[in-house]
Protein backbone atom coordinates (compact mmCIF):
# COMPACT_ATOMS: atom_id res chain seq x y z
CA UNK A 1 0.00 0.00 0.00
CA UNK A 2 3.20 2.58 0.81
CA UNK A 3 2.97 5.44 -2.03
CA UNK A 4 -1.06 5.04 -2.70
CA UNK A 5 -3.42 7.09 -0.69
CA UNK A 6 -4.96 5.02 1.39
CA UNK A 7 -9.00 4.61 1.70
CA UNK A 8 -10.92 2.16 3.73
CA UNK A 9 -11.48 0.41 0.83
CA UNK A 10 -7.74 -0.89 0.19
CA UNK A 11 -7.79 -1.22 4.35
CA UNK A 12 -10.63 -3.42 4.10
CA UNK A 13 -9.05 -5.68 1.10
CA UNK A 14 -5.66 -5.38 2.91
CA UNK A 15 -3.93 -9.03 2.73
CA UNK A 16 -1.65 -9.56 5.58
CA UNK A 17 -1.10 -12.73 4.33
CA UNK A 18 0.82 -10.99 1.42
CA UNK A 19 2.74 -9.25 3.74
CA UNK A 20 4.02 -11.98 5.86
CA UNK A 21 5.38 -13.96 2.87
CA UNK A 22 6.45 -11.50 1.12
CA UNK A 23 8.69 -10.82 5.21
CA UNK A 24 9.31 -14.84 4.56
CA UNK A 25 10.54 -14.25 1.07
CA UNK A 26 13.34 -11.47 2.69
CA UNK A 27 14.01 -13.13 5.98
CA UNK A 28 15.00 -16.12 3.51
CA UNK A 29 17.20 -13.87 1.31
CA UNK A 30 18.60 -12.93 4.88
CA UNK A 31 19.31 -16.53 5.94
CA UNK A 32 20.82 -17.70 2.89
CA UNK A 33 23.55 -14.76 3.05
CA UNK A 34 24.25 -15.42 6.30
CA UNK A 35 24.72 -19.09 6.01
CA UNK A 36 27.12 -17.79 2.74
CA UNK A 37 29.24 -15.59 4.86
CA UNK A 38 29.51 -18.57 7.77
CA UNK A 39 31.03 -20.84 4.57
CA UNK A 40 33.38 -17.93 3.06
CA UNK A 41 34.80 -17.25 6.87
CA UNK A 42 35.08 -21.09 8.00
CA UNK A 43 35.72 -23.25 4.62
CA UNK A 44 37.44 -20.67 2.40
CA UNK A 45 38.82 -17.75 4.25
CA UNK A 46 40.29 -19.46 7.31
CA UNK A 47 41.82 -22.99 5.23
CA UNK A 48 43.38 -19.81 2.79
CA UNK A 49 45.21 -18.31 5.89
CA UNK A 50 46.26 -21.65 7.33
CA UNK A 51 47.71 -22.80 4.49
CA UNK A 52 48.94 -20.67 1.83
CA UNK A 53 51.27 -17.68 2.12
CA UNK A 54 52.30 -15.83 -0.98
CA UNK A 55 51.30 -12.72 -2.33
CA UNK A 56 48.54 -14.46 -4.54
CA UNK A 57 47.24 -15.82 -1.52
CA UNK A 58 47.01 -12.31 0.09
CA UNK A 59 45.33 -10.76 -2.32
CA UNK A 60 42.77 -13.97 -2.66
CA UNK A 61 42.27 -13.59 0.85
CA UNK A 62 41.55 -9.94 0.53
CA UNK A 63 38.35 -10.63 -2.35
CA UNK A 64 37.37 -12.91 0.23
CA UNK A 65 37.05 -10.47 2.62
CA UNK A 66 35.22 -8.52 0.42
CA UNK A 67 32.60 -11.23 0.07
CA UNK A 68 32.07 -11.91 3.41
CA UNK A 69 31.37 -7.82 3.56
CA UNK A 70 28.66 -8.81 1.03
CA UNK A 71 27.06 -11.26 2.65
CA UNK A 72 26.80 -9.95 5.72
CA UNK A 73 25.69 -6.57 4.61
CA UNK A 74 22.53 -8.15 2.56
CA UNK A 75 21.75 -10.58 5.29
CA UNK A 76 21.44 -7.70 7.92
CA UNK A 77 19.67 -5.65 5.17
CA UNK A 78 17.59 -7.85 3.78
CA UNK A 79 16.62 -8.46 7.64
CA UNK A 80 15.96 -5.42 8.23
CA UNK A 81 13.45 -5.44 5.21
CA UNK A 82 11.81 -8.64 7.15
CA UNK A 83 11.26 -6.73 10.43
CA UNK A 84 10.03 -3.78 8.67
CA UNK A 85 7.01 -5.94 6.77
CA UNK A 86 6.58 -8.00 9.88
CA UNK A 87 5.90 -5.19 11.66
CA UNK A 88 3.99 -2.93 8.71
CA UNK A 89 1.53 -6.10 8.83
CA UNK A 90 1.12 -6.45 12.82
CA UNK A 91 0.26 -2.67 13.35
CA UNK A 92 -2.17 -2.35 10.41
CA UNK A 93 -3.79 -5.07 12.04
CA UNK A 94 -5.64 -2.93 13.94
CA UNK A 95 -6.85 0.04 12.27
CA UNK A 96 -8.07 -3.16 10.12
CA UNK A 97 -9.59 -4.96 12.84
CA UNK A 98 -11.52 -1.73 13.84
CA UNK A 99 -12.40 -0.98 10.26
CA UNK A 100 -14.29 -4.31 9.96
CA UNK A 101 -16.23 -4.11 13.13
CA UNK A 102 -17.57 -0.34 11.87
CA UNK A 103 -19.21 -1.96 8.40
CA UNK A 104 -20.30 -4.77 10.22
CA UNK A 105 -22.16 -2.49 12.19
CA UNK A 106 -23.79 -0.61 10.01
CA UNK A 107 -24.40 -3.74 7.75
CA UNK A 108 -26.10 -4.76 10.95
CA UNK A 109 -28.29 -1.30 10.89
CA UNK A 110 -28.97 -1.05 7.14
CA UNK A 111 -27.07 2.04 6.77
CA UNK A 112 -24.66 2.37 3.97
CA UNK A 113 -20.78 3.47 3.90
CA UNK A 114 -19.91 5.39 0.72
CA UNK A 115 -16.81 5.83 -1.35
CA UNK A 116 -15.44 8.56 0.87
CA UNK A 117 -16.10 7.02 3.96
CA UNK A 118 -19.73 8.85 5.14
CA UNK A 119 -22.39 7.02 6.18
CA UNK A 120 -26.12 7.76 5.75
CA UNK A 121 -29.07 6.00 7.54
CA UNK A 122 -32.56 5.52 7.60
CA UNK A 123 -35.73 7.58 8.48
CA UNK A 124 -37.11 7.46 11.84
CA UNK A 125 -40.82 6.32 12.12
CA UNK A 126 -42.87 5.48 15.29
CA UNK A 127 -40.56 6.74 18.24
CA UNK A 128 -37.95 9.26 18.04
CA UNK A 129 -36.06 11.49 20.31
CA UNK A 130 -37.80 13.96 20.65
CA UNK A 131 -41.19 12.40 20.84
CA UNK A 132 -41.97 13.00 17.31
CA UNK A 133 -43.98 10.02 15.05
CA UNK A 134 -41.32 10.14 12.36
CA UNK A 135 -37.71 11.72 11.52
CA UNK A 136 -35.79 11.85 8.32
CA UNK A 137 -32.97 10.04 7.39
CA UNK A 138 -29.51 11.61 6.78
CA UNK A 139 -25.71 11.12 6.10
CA UNK A 140 -22.82 11.67 8.68
CA UNK A 141 -19.52 11.95 7.78
CA UNK A 142 -16.64 10.70 10.10
CA UNK A 143 -14.09 13.08 11.69
CA UNK A 144 -11.11 11.20 13.64
CA UNK A 145 -10.84 13.65 16.34
CA UNK A 146 -14.37 12.93 17.41
CA UNK A 147 -15.04 10.59 20.19
CA UNK A 148 -16.79 7.32 19.00
CA UNK A 149 -19.19 7.57 21.78
CA UNK A 150 -20.77 10.33 20.48
CA UNK A 151 -24.16 11.27 22.17
CA UNK A 152 -27.84 10.24 21.41
CA UNK A 153 -28.49 13.77 20.72
CA UNK A 154 -26.51 15.53 18.23
CA UNK A 155 -26.80 18.61 16.40
CA UNK A 156 -26.93 17.80 12.46
CA UNK A 157 -25.26 20.40 10.39
CA UNK A 158 -28.03 21.79 7.34
CA UNK A 159 -30.84 20.13 10.00
CA UNK A 160 -34.37 21.94 9.14
CA UNK A 161 -34.13 24.89 11.83
CA UNK A 162 -30.57 23.69 13.10
CA UNK A 163 -32.25 21.34 16.16
CA UNK A 164 -31.16 18.34 18.05
CA UNK A 165 -31.69 15.39 15.28
CA UNK A 166 -34.15 13.30 16.77
CA UNK A 167 -33.40 10.61 14.86
CA UNK A 168 -31.59 7.45 16.57
CA UNK A 169 -29.93 6.18 13.98
CA UNK A 170 -28.02 9.64 13.33
CA UNK A 171 -25.51 9.14 16.50
CA UNK A 172 -25.23 5.48 15.73
CA UNK A 173 -24.21 6.47 12.33
CA UNK A 174 -21.85 9.21 13.31
CA UNK A 175 -20.35 7.06 15.60
CA UNK A 176 -19.67 4.37 12.75
CA UNK A 177 -18.25 7.45 10.79
CA UNK A 178 -15.98 8.45 13.12
CA UNK A 179 -14.60 5.07 13.88
CA UNK A 180 -13.57 4.65 9.98
CA UNK A 181 -12.46 7.83 9.64
CA UNK A 182 -10.04 6.95 12.64
CA UNK A 183 -9.10 3.67 11.58
CA UNK A 184 -7.81 5.14 7.95
CA UNK A 185 -5.95 8.06 9.58
CA UNK A 186 -4.25 5.74 12.02
CA UNK A 187 -3.58 3.24 9.29
CA UNK A 188 -2.02 5.89 7.18
CA UNK A 189 0.14 6.87 9.72
CA UNK A 190 1.68 3.52 10.27
CA UNK A 191 2.12 3.22 6.32
CA UNK A 192 3.85 6.25 6.00
CA UNK A 193 5.73 5.24 9.06
CA UNK A 194 6.79 2.02 7.49
CA UNK A 195 7.39 3.39 3.90
CA UNK A 196 10.14 6.11 5.07
CA UNK A 197 11.91 3.08 6.79
CA UNK A 198 11.70 0.73 3.94
CA UNK A 199 12.50 3.38 1.54
CA UNK A 200 15.92 3.89 3.72
CA UNK A 201 17.26 0.42 3.15
CA UNK A 202 17.49 0.95 -0.84
CA UNK A 203 21.25 0.22 -2.15
CA UNK A 204 22.70 1.65 -4.82
CA UNK A 205 23.55 -0.25 -7.71
CA UNK A 206 27.28 -1.49 -7.74
CA UNK A 207 27.49 -0.84 -3.97
CA UNK A 208 31.40 -1.40 -2.98
CA UNK A 209 30.57 -3.33 0.92
CA UNK A 210 33.50 -1.21 2.81
CA UNK A 211 34.01 -1.42 6.76
CA UNK A 212 32.37 2.29 6.60
CA UNK A 213 29.17 0.94 5.15
CA UNK A 214 28.77 -1.75 7.52
CA UNK A 215 29.51 1.22 9.91
CA UNK A 216 26.31 2.29 8.58
CA UNK A 217 24.14 -0.80 8.64
CA UNK A 218 23.67 0.27 12.83
CA UNK A 219 21.90 3.58 11.41
CA UNK A 220 19.63 1.40 9.32
CA UNK A 221 19.31 -0.84 12.19
CA UNK A 222 18.76 1.97 14.87
CA UNK A 223 16.03 3.45 12.11
CA UNK A 224 14.19 0.15 11.60
CA UNK A 225 14.24 -0.18 15.44
CA UNK A 226 12.43 2.94 15.84
CA UNK A 227 10.00 2.33 13.33
CA UNK A 228 8.53 -0.64 14.35
CA UNK A 229 9.41 -0.39 18.46
CA UNK A 230 5.46 -0.70 19.04
CA UNK A 231 5.45 -3.73 17.43
CA UNK A 232 8.98 -5.18 18.95
CA UNK A 233 8.22 -4.56 22.17
CA UNK A 234 4.10 -6.03 21.87
CA UNK A 235 4.23 -9.41 24.03
CA UNK A 236 7.65 -8.77 25.63
CA UNK A 237 7.15 -9.93 29.07
CA UNK A 238 8.99 -7.38 30.68
CA UNK A 239 6.98 -7.58 34.01
CA UNK A 240 6.69 -11.21 33.96
CA UNK A 241 8.71 -13.48 36.16
CA UNK A 242 12.41 -15.70 34.62
CA UNK A 243 10.33 -18.70 34.09
CA UNK A 244 7.50 -16.82 32.50
CA UNK A 245 9.81 -15.06 30.06
CA UNK A 246 11.29 -18.03 29.39
CA UNK A 247 8.46 -19.57 28.52
CA UNK A 248 7.56 -16.84 26.17
CA UNK A 249 11.20 -16.89 24.56
CA UNK A 250 10.65 -21.15 23.67
CA UNK A 251 7.68 -20.27 22.12
CA UNK A 252 8.95 -17.43 19.62
CA UNK A 253 9.71 -18.94 15.89
CA UNK A 254 13.33 -18.67 14.73
CA UNK A 255 12.23 -15.76 12.64
CA UNK A 256 11.11 -13.54 15.66
CA UNK A 257 13.99 -14.51 17.47
CA UNK A 258 16.47 -13.06 15.21
CA UNK A 259 14.55 -9.99 14.71
CA UNK A 260 15.00 -9.90 18.38
CA UNK A 261 18.46 -10.76 18.29
CA UNK A 262 19.37 -8.28 15.27
CA UNK A 263 16.85 -5.24 15.38
CA UNK A 264 15.87 -4.82 18.80
CA UNK A 265 18.70 -6.74 21.09
CA UNK A 266 18.41 -4.23 24.16
CA UNK A 267 14.59 -5.94 24.55
CA UNK A 268 15.68 -9.24 25.63
CA UNK A 269 19.58 -8.66 26.68
CA UNK A 270 19.01 -7.96 29.86
CA UNK A 271 15.72 -9.73 30.42
CA UNK A 272 16.10 -12.40 33.49
CA UNK A 273 15.22 -15.90 32.44
CA UNK A 274 16.84 -15.70 28.63
CA UNK A 275 18.77 -18.24 27.70
CA UNK A 276 22.74 -17.35 28.21
CA UNK A 277 23.92 -17.56 24.65
CA UNK A 278 21.11 -15.48 23.62
CA UNK A 279 21.59 -12.72 26.08
CA UNK A 280 24.99 -12.78 24.97
CA UNK A 281 24.67 -12.75 21.47
CA UNK A 282 22.07 -10.25 21.98
CA UNK A 283 24.25 -7.39 24.12
CA UNK A 284 27.11 -8.26 21.42
CA UNK A 285 25.05 -7.16 19.02
CA UNK A 286 23.41 -3.97 21.40
CA UNK A 287 26.94 -2.80 22.45
CA UNK A 288 28.09 -0.86 19.32
CA UNK A 289 24.87 0.93 19.35
CA UNK A 290 25.29 2.04 23.15
CA UNK A 291 28.52 3.09 22.65
CA UNK A 292 27.42 5.24 19.63
CA UNK A 293 24.45 6.08 21.60
CA UNK A 294 26.69 7.55 24.44
CA UNK A 295 28.78 9.47 21.95
CA UNK A 296 26.02 11.31 20.93
CA UNK A 297 25.31 12.17 24.75
CA UNK A 298 28.90 13.35 25.12
CA UNK A 299 29.73 14.55 28.71
CA UNK A 300 32.28 13.02 31.23
CA UNK A 301 30.14 10.83 32.68
CA UNK A 302 28.88 9.07 29.42
CA UNK A 303 33.02 9.21 28.15
CA UNK A 304 33.50 6.91 31.58
CA UNK A 305 31.45 4.59 29.96
CA UNK A 306 32.54 4.51 27.13
CA UNK A 307 35.89 3.85 27.54
CA UNK A 308 34.50 0.92 29.75
CA UNK A 309 32.36 -0.42 27.31
CA UNK A 310 35.03 -0.81 24.37
CA UNK A 311 36.83 -2.39 26.78
CA UNK A 312 34.32 -5.07 27.25
CA UNK A 313 34.35 -5.06 23.69
CA UNK A 314 37.75 -6.15 23.54
CA UNK A 315 37.88 -8.63 26.11
CA UNK A 316 35.17 -10.44 24.51
CA UNK A 317 37.57 -10.20 21.02
CA UNK A 318 40.51 -11.79 22.86
CA UNK A 319 41.42 -15.43 24.13
CA UNK A 320 40.21 -16.00 26.96
CA UNK A 321 41.16 -18.98 29.40
CA UNK A 322 37.45 -19.64 30.08
CA UNK A 323 34.49 -18.43 27.46
CA UNK A 324 33.10 -15.19 28.58
CA UNK A 325 29.56 -14.47 27.82
CA UNK A 326 28.04 -10.75 28.32
CA UNK A 327 24.92 -11.58 29.61
CA UNK A 328 23.97 -7.65 30.54
CA UNK A 329 24.97 -4.21 29.77
CA UNK A 330 23.07 -0.67 30.10
CA UNK A 331 24.20 2.99 30.95
CA UNK A 332 21.51 4.14 33.41
CA UNK A 333 23.10 5.30 36.53
CA UNK A 334 26.68 4.08 37.35
CA UNK A 335 26.59 1.84 34.46
CA UNK A 336 25.41 -1.78 33.84
CA UNK A 337 27.69 -4.94 32.77
CA UNK A 338 26.86 -8.33 33.45
CA UNK A 339 30.01 -10.66 32.22
CA UNK A 340 30.02 -14.60 32.68
CA UNK A 341 33.35 -17.04 32.60
CA UNK A 342 31.70 -20.14 31.44
CA UNK A 343 28.89 -20.88 30.16
CA UNK A 344 26.11 -20.35 33.49
CA UNK A 345 23.50 -22.66 31.58
CA UNK A 346 25.56 -25.89 31.35
CA UNK A 347 27.56 -25.56 34.00
CA UNK A 348 26.88 -27.77 37.06
CA UNK A 349 28.02 -24.66 39.47
CA UNK A 350 27.14 -21.45 39.25
CA UNK A 351 28.61 -18.12 41.13
CA UNK A 352 27.79 -14.48 40.84
CA UNK A 353 29.36 -12.43 43.06
CA UNK A 354 28.31 -8.42 43.69
CA UNK A 355 30.83 -6.02 43.75
CA UNK A 356 30.36 -3.09 45.87
CA UNK A 357 31.77 0.32 47.48
CA UNK A 358 33.08 2.66 44.61
CA UNK A 359 32.27 0.15 41.63
CA UNK A 360 31.27 1.61 38.82
CA UNK A 361 31.38 0.79 34.63
CA UNK A 362 34.75 2.35 34.23
CA UNK A 363 38.16 1.12 33.35
CA UNK A 364 38.64 -0.42 37.21
CA UNK A 365 35.74 -2.41 36.39
CA UNK A 366 37.41 -3.85 33.40
CA UNK A 367 40.83 -4.40 34.62
CA UNK A 368 40.31 -5.48 37.72
CA UNK A 369 36.91 -6.84 38.80
CA UNK A 370 36.16 -8.52 35.58
CA UNK A 371 39.66 -9.99 36.69
CA UNK A 372 38.22 -11.30 39.69
CA UNK A 373 35.30 -13.37 37.81
CA UNK A 374 37.89 -14.82 35.35
CA UNK A 375 39.89 -16.27 38.86
CA UNK A 376 37.55 -17.32 40.35
CA UNK A 377 36.15 -19.60 37.46
CA UNK A 378 39.80 -20.85 36.52
CA UNK A 379 39.87 -21.84 40.51
CA UNK A 380 36.30 -23.52 40.35
CA UNK A 381 37.63 -25.30 37.33
CA UNK A 382 40.50 -26.76 38.96
CA UNK A 383 38.18 -28.55 41.05
CA UNK A 384 35.15 -28.66 39.11
CA UNK A 385 35.31 -28.09 34.67
CA UNK A 386 31.87 -27.75 35.47
CA UNK A 387 31.46 -24.55 36.51
CA UNK A 388 30.84 -20.93 35.77
CA UNK A 389 31.65 -17.67 37.66
CA UNK A 390 29.72 -14.37 37.31
CA UNK A 391 30.19 -10.64 37.87
CA UNK A 392 27.20 -8.64 38.82
CA UNK A 393 26.90 -5.05 38.41
CA UNK A 394 23.11 -4.54 38.05
CA UNK A 395 22.78 -1.74 40.46
CA UNK A 396 24.27 1.49 41.67
CA UNK A 397 27.20 0.47 44.51
CA UNK A 398 27.65 3.72 46.70
CA UNK A 399 30.78 5.69 45.73
CA UNK A 400 31.49 7.54 48.46
CA UNK A 401 30.28 8.61 52.13
CA UNK A 402 26.85 7.08 51.16
CA UNK A 403 28.11 3.52 52.04
CA UNK A 404 26.80 3.86 55.08
CA UNK A 405 22.99 3.95 53.59
CA UNK A 406 21.37 0.82 53.22
CA UNK A 407 19.03 2.39 50.41
CA UNK A 408 22.14 1.09 47.33
CA UNK A 409 21.48 -2.72 48.45
CA UNK A 410 17.78 -1.93 48.95
CA UNK A 411 17.50 -1.32 45.46
CA UNK A 412 19.95 -3.99 44.21
CA UNK A 413 18.43 -7.10 46.40
CA UNK A 414 15.36 -6.94 43.96
CA UNK A 415 17.20 -6.56 40.62
CA UNK A 416 19.95 -9.43 42.46
CA UNK A 417 16.88 -11.75 42.98
CA UNK A 418 15.52 -11.49 40.01
CA UNK A 419 18.78 -12.67 38.12
CA UNK A 420 19.36 -15.32 40.44
CA UNK A 421 16.22 -16.94 39.55
CA UNK A 422 16.78 -16.69 35.71
CA UNK A 423 20.04 -18.74 36.32
CA UNK A 424 18.14 -21.48 38.03
CA UNK A 425 15.07 -21.03 35.21
CA UNK A 426 17.85 -21.39 32.29
CA UNK A 427 20.22 -23.85 33.90
CA UNK A 428 19.89 -27.09 32.30
CA UNK A 429 21.33 -28.73 35.35
CA UNK A 430 18.71 -31.00 37.22
CA UNK A 431 19.77 -29.67 40.26
CA UNK A 432 22.61 -26.83 39.95
CA UNK A 433 24.65 -25.47 42.72
CA UNK A 434 24.11 -21.66 43.04
CA UNK A 435 26.65 -19.15 44.82
CA UNK A 436 26.14 -15.76 45.55
CA UNK A 437 28.76 -13.72 46.41
CA UNK A 438 28.96 -10.32 47.79
CA UNK A 439 32.19 -8.34 48.72
CA UNK A 440 32.58 -4.98 50.65
CA UNK A 441 29.22 -3.25 49.99
CA UNK A 442 28.16 -5.96 47.97
CA UNK A 443 27.84 -8.20 50.52
CA UNK A 444 24.63 -5.99 52.51
CA UNK A 445 23.20 -6.36 48.59
CA UNK A 446 23.70 -9.77 48.94
CA UNK A 447 22.66 -10.21 52.20
CA UNK A 448 19.88 -8.04 51.90
CA UNK A 449 18.09 -10.17 48.65
CA UNK A 450 18.75 -13.43 51.36
CA UNK A 451 16.60 -11.47 53.34
CA UNK A 452 13.51 -10.69 51.59
CA UNK A 453 10.84 -12.76 51.10
CA UNK A 454 12.10 -16.30 50.01
CA UNK A 455 15.42 -15.53 50.11
CA UNK A 456 18.07 -15.80 47.17
CA UNK A 457 16.60 -18.23 44.40
CA UNK A 458 18.34 -21.03 43.95
CA UNK A 459 20.92 -20.27 46.34
CA UNK A 460 23.19 -23.25 47.90
CA UNK A 461 25.94 -21.31 49.59
CA UNK A 462 26.88 -17.66 50.22
CA UNK A 463 30.42 -16.09 50.43
CA UNK A 464 30.75 -12.62 52.03
CA UNK A 465 34.01 -11.36 51.75
CA UNK A 466 35.47 -7.75 53.36
CA UNK A 467 32.33 -7.45 54.70
CA UNK A 468 31.02 -4.42 56.76
CA UNK A 469 27.90 -6.27 57.56
CA UNK A 470 24.60 -8.05 55.59
CA UNK A 471 21.88 -6.38 57.78
CA UNK A 472 21.04 -9.45 59.23
CA UNK A 473 22.98 -10.24 63.42
CA UNK A 474 22.67 -14.52 62.29
CA UNK A 475 24.23 -16.43 59.11
CA UNK A 476 20.61 -18.64 59.95
CA UNK A 477 18.71 -15.54 59.02
CA UNK A 478 20.30 -15.48 55.32
CA UNK A 479 18.02 -18.22 54.21
CA UNK A 480 20.70 -20.97 53.25
CA UNK A 481 21.09 -22.49 56.46
CA UNK A 482 24.12 -20.96 58.66
CA UNK A 483 26.48 -24.33 57.46
CA UNK A 484 26.27 -22.99 54.22
CA UNK A 485 27.42 -18.94 55.06
CA UNK A 486 31.07 -18.62 54.31
CA UNK A 487 32.85 -15.70 55.53
CA UNK A 488 36.50 -14.49 54.41
CA UNK A 489 37.57 -11.10 56.57
CA UNK A 490 41.28 -10.40 56.01
CA UNK A 491 42.93 -9.12 59.76
CA UNK A 492 44.02 -5.70 57.92
CA UNK A 493 40.84 -4.80 56.02
CA UNK A 494 39.38 -1.97 57.46
CA UNK A 495 36.15 -2.14 55.64
CA UNK A 496 35.30 -5.50 57.88
CA UNK A 497 35.94 -3.34 61.21
CA UNK A 498 33.97 -0.38 60.29
CA UNK A 499 32.34 0.70 64.09
CA UNK A 500 28.40 0.28 64.29
CA UNK A 501 26.56 3.21 64.14
CA UNK A 502 25.92 3.77 67.71
CA UNK A 503 29.66 2.44 68.75
CA UNK A 504 32.13 5.22 67.79
CA UNK A 505 31.58 8.77 67.33
CA UNK A 506 35.23 8.99 66.27
CA UNK A 507 35.34 6.20 64.21
CA UNK A 508 31.93 8.00 62.16
CA UNK A 509 33.66 11.15 61.89
CA UNK A 510 36.92 9.31 60.70
CA UNK A 511 34.51 7.27 58.12
CA UNK A 512 33.70 10.90 56.96
CA UNK A 513 36.75 12.55 56.80
CA UNK A 514 38.85 9.83 55.10
CA UNK A 515 37.15 6.69 54.09
CA UNK A 516 37.31 3.62 56.38
CA UNK A 517 40.73 3.41 56.98
CA UNK A 518 40.76 6.65 58.72
CA UNK A 519 37.77 5.28 60.55
CA UNK A 520 39.87 2.41 61.57
CA UNK A 521 42.75 4.43 62.85
CA UNK A 522 39.96 7.38 64.54
CA UNK A 523 38.00 4.62 66.44
CA UNK A 524 40.65 2.17 67.28
CA UNK A 525 38.97 -0.54 65.67
CA UNK A 526 41.75 -2.97 65.54
CA UNK A 527 41.04 -3.78 68.92
CA UNK A 528 37.24 -3.01 69.88
CA UNK A 529 36.22 -6.16 71.47
CA UNK A 530 33.36 -5.62 70.05
CA UNK A 531 31.10 -7.90 67.23
CA UNK A 532 29.31 -4.92 66.08
CA UNK A 533 29.61 -3.63 62.97
CA UNK A 534 28.05 -0.49 60.79
CA UNK A 535 25.83 -2.97 58.82
CA UNK A 536 25.05 -5.18 62.08
CA UNK A 537 26.88 -8.21 63.76
CA UNK A 538 30.17 -8.93 62.45
CA UNK A 539 29.75 -11.62 59.74
CA UNK A 540 33.78 -13.28 61.09
CA UNK A 541 32.22 -13.12 64.93
CA UNK A 542 31.02 -16.21 66.76
CA UNK A 543 28.11 -14.19 67.53
CA UNK A 544 27.15 -14.11 63.70
CA UNK A 545 27.83 -18.16 63.42
CA UNK A 546 29.00 -18.25 59.71
CA UNK A 547 31.84 -20.65 58.75
CA UNK A 548 35.01 -18.28 58.16
CA UNK A 549 37.45 -19.53 56.32
CA UNK A 550 41.39 -18.47 55.96
CA UNK A 551 42.55 -15.49 54.16
CA UNK A 552 45.76 -13.94 53.77
CA UNK A 553 46.25 -10.89 56.83
CA UNK A 554 47.06 -8.22 54.04
CA UNK A 555 49.55 -5.30 54.18
CA UNK A 556 48.59 -3.27 57.22
CA UNK A 557 46.58 0.21 56.30
CA UNK A 558 48.83 2.71 57.90
CA UNK A 559 52.13 0.59 59.02
CA UNK A 560 52.32 -0.70 55.58
CA UNK A 561 51.21 1.75 53.64
CA UNK A 562 48.48 -0.89 52.55
CA UNK A 563 45.27 1.39 53.18
CA UNK A 564 42.93 -0.80 51.23
CA UNK A 565 44.84 -3.46 49.63
CA UNK A 566 43.89 -6.20 52.37
CA UNK A 567 40.05 -5.35 51.41
CA UNK A 568 40.77 -5.75 47.51
CA UNK A 569 42.72 -9.22 47.54
CA UNK A 570 40.15 -12.04 48.42
CA UNK A 571 39.91 -13.34 45.12
CA UNK A 572 43.51 -12.37 43.23
CA UNK A 573 45.70 -16.16 43.64
CA UNK A 574 48.71 -13.96 43.17
CA UNK A 575 48.19 -11.83 46.40
CA UNK A 576 46.14 -14.43 48.65
CA UNK A 577 46.18 -17.94 47.12
CA UNK A 578 44.68 -19.26 50.11
CA UNK A 579 41.97 -16.53 49.94
CA UNK A 580 41.09 -17.61 46.11
CA UNK A 581 41.64 -21.12 46.63
CA UNK A 582 39.01 -21.08 49.04
CA UNK A 583 36.11 -19.31 47.37
CA UNK A 584 37.31 -22.31 44.25
CA UNK A 585 36.29 -24.76 46.59
CA UNK A 586 32.79 -23.49 47.64
CA UNK A 587 31.50 -22.58 44.77
CA UNK A 588 32.67 -25.86 43.12
CA UNK A 589 31.23 -27.46 45.61
CA UNK A 590 34.18 -29.40 46.79
CA UNK A 591 34.86 -28.39 49.92
CA UNK A 592 37.25 -31.19 51.42
CA UNK A 593 40.68 -29.23 51.53
CA UNK A 594 38.89 -26.05 52.82
CA UNK A 595 41.74 -24.32 55.29
CA UNK A 596 39.69 -22.86 58.40
CA UNK A 597 39.90 -19.52 60.50
CA UNK A 598 38.48 -19.43 64.13
CA UNK A 599 36.44 -16.26 64.71
CA UNK A 600 37.09 -12.71 65.93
Amino acid sequence: MTGTTLTWQLLRDLKSSALDDAAGGWDAVSGRADSDRATTDRAMTTKLRETQKSESAGAALKRLERLSRNFQYLHTETGLIRTTLNGLASELAGPQRQLLQALEDAESLNFTVHVDGSVSYPAAVGETLLGEKEAPGGSARGSALLPLDVPELIEQPGFPGGRFNPNPNAAKAQGIANSIARAVQSATEIDGRYARALSKLKAAKGLDVTRATLEDVYQDTAAVRSTADTYLRHGVPQDKSPAERKEWWDGLTEEQRLEYLEVAPDLVGNLDGIPALVRNEANRNHLPVLITALERRGGADAQTKIEALRGIQAKLGEHSKVPMYLMGIGDEGNGRAIVAYGNPDTSRNVSAYVPGLQTKLNMDFVDDTLQRGMDTAVGARGYDSSSAAIVWLGYDAPQDVDVMGQGDAERGAPAYNSFMDGLQVTNENKDPHLTAIGHSYGSLTVGTAAHRDGGIPGADDIILLGSPGVGVDKAEDLGVGKDHVFVGAAKNDPVTQLPSKQQSTAGFIGLLAGGPTAAYVAGDLADQGDDDLYFGKDPASEAFGARRFKVDDGPRPILDLGKFKAHSQYFTPTKDLVSADNIAQIVSGDRADIQWEGYR
